[in-house]
C-alpha cells in the first residue's frame, strides 16, 4: 500500500510537469507564431479564446464524467490526446487549421487539468496531509523547462513548428506510462439531480478566487512575451525569459506553500498573496528596462503561486468525492484563464498593451478582498488518517 501511494504521488507530480511543459511550450513561442502566420494581437487573442473555449467545454462537463469514471480513467485518455494536440498546433499551416488544432488541444488539456487536480486531491487524502502545493510545483518545473527549451530553440534557430512538434512527440509516451501510476478514487453513490448539481457554497467562493488568480496567470503566460518584446524592446530570447522566471517564483512559493499553509492558514496566505500580486505587477508595468521587468516577474509568481493549489485543495475536501467539486471550482477558475488573455488582447487594441495589463493589478486587489470572505477556521485540508496508517505513509514518502 505504501509503495503504491508513493508511486501514485510520483505519477501525479509527473503529470503536472508534463502538462506545464506542453502548455508552456506553446506559450513561450507565441511571438514566433505571430511571425510564422503574420498574426495581429487581436487574432492571437482569438486563437487563445478558441483554445480556452475548448478547455472550458470539457471542464464544464467534467463533474459527471469524473463522478462516473474517476480521474485515473480520464487522465489515461486525456494525457496522450493533449500531446497529440500540441503536435497538431505545431504543424497547422494556416489560420483556419490552427484554430481547429488549438480547439482540440484545449479540449484535451481541459480533461487533463481537472483530472490531474482530482488525482492530486486523491493522493493528498490518502497521505493524510497537504500535498497540493507540491503537486503544482511540478507544473512550474514543466513551465520553466518549456521556457528554457524555448530560449534554447530560439538560439539554435529552431522554428515554432519544430519546437512544438518535438515536445509533443516526446510527451506522448511519457503520458502513456504515467497512466500506470494513478490511484482510483473511492466510488461515491450520488442520487438525484440535486446531488449531481449542487455544491456547498464554499466551492463557488473558491471558484471565484481561482477565477481571479487564473486571470493573472493567463495574462502573464500569454502576453508577457509580447509586452517584453514590443513595449520594452527586449530581444525575443530575453522576452521569452519573463514567463519561466515567473514560474521560478511560483515554484519557490509552492515548494514551501504546504508548510506555510499549516502555519498561517489559507485566509491569511490568500490575503497577502493578492496584495503581493498587485504590488509587484505594478513594478513590472513601471519597469524602465526589460531586465528589471523580468526580475519583477519572479515576485509576481511568488505572490500568485499558492492561490490555485490551496483553493483546489479545499474544494477537494468539500464533498466525499473530490472530482466533481474540483471540476466545479476548476471550471469557474479556468473561465478566468480564458477571459483574461482575451480581454487583454482587445483592450490593448483600443488603448495600449501596458495599460491593458493593468488589469492584473486590479485582480490582485480583488483576490485580497475575496479572501476575507473565507471562514477564519478553514475546512480540514485532508482526511486525517489513523495514526498507524499515517506513520506508514510518512515513512514511505
Amino acid at each position: 500500500m505504501a509503495k503504491d501511494l508513493r508511486t501514485a504521488r510520483y505519477g501525479a507530480v509527473l503529470t503536472f510537469v508534463m502538462a506545464g511543459l506542453m502548455v508552456g511550450t506553446m506559450t513561450v513561442r507565441i511571438p514566433a507564431l505571430t511571425d510564422k502566420l503574420g498574426l495581429s494581437e487581436s487574432v492571437v487573442g482569438a486563437i487563445l479564446l478558441v483554445w480556452g473555449l475548448g478547455a472550458l467545454v470539457t471542464m464544464q462537463s467534467m463533474r459527471r464524467v469524473m463522478a462516473r469514471f474517476g480521474s485515473r480513467s480520464v487522465l489515461r485518455v486525456g494525457g496522450p490526446l493533449t500531446a497529440l494536440g500540441l503536435v497538431g498546433v505545431a504543424f497547422a499551416p494556416n489560420l483556419p487549421i490552427l484554430m481547429g488544432a488549438a480547439a482540440f488541444f484545449g479540449l484535451a488539456f481541459g480533461m487533463v487539468d481537472i483530472a490531474m487536480n482530482a488525482q492530486g486531491s486523491t493522493v493528498e487524502r490518502a497521505y493524510g496531509r497537504p500535498l497540493m502545493n507540491g503537486m503544482h510545483a511540478g507544473w512550474c518545473v514543466g513551465a520553466i523547462s518549456a521556457g528554457a527549451l524555448g530560449s534554447l530553440a530560439i538560439a539554435l534557430g529552431l522554428s515554432f513548428t519544430a519546437n512544438l512538434a518535438l515536445v509533443g512527440l516526446l510527451s506522448l509516451p511519457v503520458m502513456i506510462l504515467a497512466g500506470r501510476a494513478y490511484l482510483a478514487e473511492t466510488p461515491v453513490r450520488e442520487t438525484g439531480t440535486a446531488a449531481r448539481r449542487r455544491m456547498p457554497p464554499i466551492v463557488y467562493l473558491l471558484g471565484a478566487l481561482m477565477f481571479f488568480a487564473f486571470m493573472v496567470e493567463g495574462t502573464v503566460a500569454d502576453w508577457n512575451g509580447l509586452f517584453m518584446r514590443d513595449t520594452l524592446g527586449a530581444p525575443e530570447a530575453v522576452a521569452a525569459l519573463g514567463y519561466p522566471v515567473f514560474e521560478v517564483g511560483m515554484l519557490v512559493a509552492r515548494l514551501t506553500g504546504d508548510r506555510l499553509r499549516s502555519r498561517f492558514g489559507v485566509r491569511g496566505m490568500l490575503t497577502v498573496s493578492g496584495l503581493a500580486t498587485a504590488g509587484f505587477f505594478t513594478a513590472v508595468l513601471a519597469a524602465p528596462a526589460p531586465l528589471m521587468a523580468v526580475v519583477a516577474m519572479f515576485f509576481v509568481g511568488l505572490g500568485v503561486a499558492t492561490i490555485s493549489p490551496m483553493t483546489l485543495s479545499l474544494a477537494g475536501t468539500a464533498t466525499d468525492n473530490p472530482g466533481p467539486a474540483i471540476a466545479q471550482a476548476g471550471a469557474m477558475g479556468y473561465a478566468g484563464l480564458l477571459l483574461g488573455p482575451v480581454v487583454i488582447g482587445f483592450l490593448s487594441d483600443v488603448t495600449s498593451l501596458r495599460t491593458a495589463l493593468g488589469l492584473a493589478v486590479v485582480l490582485g486587489l480583488l483576490i485580497t478582498l475575496a479572501a476575507r470572505l473565507l471562514p477564519r477556521e478553514e475546512p480540514a485540508a485532508v482526511r486525517v488518517l489513523p495514526a498507524p496508517e499515517r506513520e506508514r505513509v510518512e515513512v514511505a514518502a
